[in-house]
């Protein structure tokens, strides 16, 4: 199947007919022949072929930071893709290209693009520089010859500059054209994006797909080639909302939501005010921007951390097909190895949990090789209800230690309408061990596992009750 794309890439509108799942890394290299991105991992994990993609949003371009490894060209229709190539402005160099000449950030210089465009990409999503957020902007980028020292010196040497020339400013981006961040092209973007705002992808004949894909975080890792041999339907255009809403006493994520839209919105904020920093343990900020919650679900790893969450607050599952509905929990979802209760051509179009009391408390830990940037090797939530150290209600969930991201069900019952002691946290503990079947894999052996969630299961009550309970009790 080919499909008619239309979006602009860095000055230029480009128009193909192409499969909508060829990766857009692959299209900007073989198609337009634009270098710069680079084909390092092909996993999300080096960020070497980082690029920014624009939508228009109201009348202003939001930007985001993605591996165009991982993106599918059929999600760029009507929106501006910028690669590093985008960023130049004739014989001069941008603060952030000259802040890393300046710094000697640049050794081999495979990986240096990626760092640019995470940088600038940063600057052009915020009004208010923090040093350490700009540095965290760059999580997702590698770099195998530096050490990064440099290249946290060039981020801080930006942060400083553009500071200084944008203060008082009243349109962001003609300030940070002026700062000499961006070329003066991003100017007239938004108005170009309205004109190509009613071009959609649309497939040339209708087809049965064989590949649904959504973030394609996980599937363009495992699948890219078969995707590319196959049709596919990309969820993002196919009506699937990316909304979060609060309706009649429940939150209701559209399947398509991103794992940055959840970190950020207001209502998820406003209910469970960790959980941003807390996800800064899933993948990194390119990977946050991609990764969907209907995908993370859907992918079925027993590790996967959106689950994890979700199961802890007893999500129910909004599954549509040919417009009929049909609603399951997603704790009954999981029925073996990647086997799901999940029809043909079924989709899940929402998740929703009931708004939580003012008496409960959401917490998240993972356990991997490495803190950031790893898949995990046991994680568990915790979403309990306490009213004067008594546990009203609990729902534990664990990861990397069944077949099948799982719910601690016997664990969770025996805490309800216990206190908040040292001795029901180990027996917990203890019946928490009798509900798991880890293995021993790459990511540790099966008694480590068993371990690890032991540990998981007092951290959380160490870290949302340390009033009650004492550190030494528990080691």
């Amino acid at each position: 199947m080919k499909n008619q794309i239309t979006f602009i890439c860095n000055r230029e509108v480009v128009n193909a007919k192409v499969h909508p799942g060829l990766s857009l890394l692959d299209f900007l290299r073989n198609n337009l022949l634009l270098t710069g991105a680079k084909e390092g991992c092909r996993e999300g994990d080096c960020g070497a072929c980082t690029v920014l993609i624009g939508e228009l949003i109201g009348d202003q371009v939001t930007y985001q930071s993605v591996n165009s490894c991982l993106s599918p060209i059929g999600n760029v229709t009507g929106k501006h893709v910028v690669s590093v190539e985008g960023l130049n402005n004739g014989n001069d160099l941008s603060v952030v290209q000259n802040a890393f000449v300046e710094e000697g950030a640049s050794q081999c210089g495979f990986c240096t693009p990626g760092f640019i465009v995470s940088l600038t990409g940063y600057f052009l999503t915020n009004e208010n520089f923090v040093f350490d957020d700009a540095v965290n902007s760059m999580d997702g980028n590698i770099c195998r010859c530096t050490g990064h020292s440099s290249i946290i010196r060039a981020g801080k040497k930006s942060a400083e500059i553009i500071s200084s020339k944008i203060s008082n400013h009243s349109d962001h981006i003609s300030a940070l054209i002026n700062a000499g961040l961006i070329p003066s092209y991003f100017e007239a973007i938004p108005d170009r994006l309205k004109e190509l705002k009613q071009l959609q992808v649309s497939a040339s004949e209708k087809v049965e797909p064989s590949f649904y894909i959504s973030g394609g975080t996980d599937l363009f890792v495992q699948k890219w080639e078969d995707i590319l041999h196959n049709d596919v339907m990309l969820l993002s255009s196919d009506g699937i909302s990316s909304n979060i809403v609060e309706k009649n006493g429940k939150c209701i994520i559209g399947a398509n939501t991103t794992v940055s839209d959840f970190i950020n919105s207001k209502l998820i904020s406003k209910i469970f005010p960790f959980i941003g920093e807390q996800l800064k343990l899933f993948g990194s900020l390119p990977i946050r921007n991609r990764a969907t919650i209907g995908g993370n679900i859907v992918n079925a790893s027993p590790i996967a951390d959106m689950t994890c969450i979700l199961l802890a607050l007893d999500s129910t599952l909004h599954l549509i097909k040919n417009g009929k509905k049909r609603k399951l929990k997603l704790k009954d979802f999981y029925k073996g190895y990647k086997d799901l209760d999940l029809r043909d051509g079924e989709l899940i179009a929402e998740v929703s949990f009931e708004l939580p009391s003012e008496i409960s408390y959401l917490n998240f830990e993972k356990v991997s090789q490495r803190t950031y940037l790893d898949i995990a090797s046991a994680n568990s939530s915790i979403f309990i209800e306490v009213n004067n150290s008594t546990v009203k209600k609990c729902n534990i969930s664990a990861g990397g230690v069944a077949p099948v991201p799982l719910i601690l069900k016997s664990t969770s019952e025996f805490l309800n309408g216990k206190d908040i002691t040292y001795s029901n946290i180990s027996e917990a503990a203890t019946i928490a061990l009798t509900e798991i079947k880890p293995i021993s894999d790459a990511r540790g052996s099966a008694k480590y596992k068993s371990l690890l969630l032991r540990q998981l299961i007092y951290a959380h009550f160490i870290k949302l009750f340390p009033q009650s309970i004492h550190i030494k009790e528990l080691i």
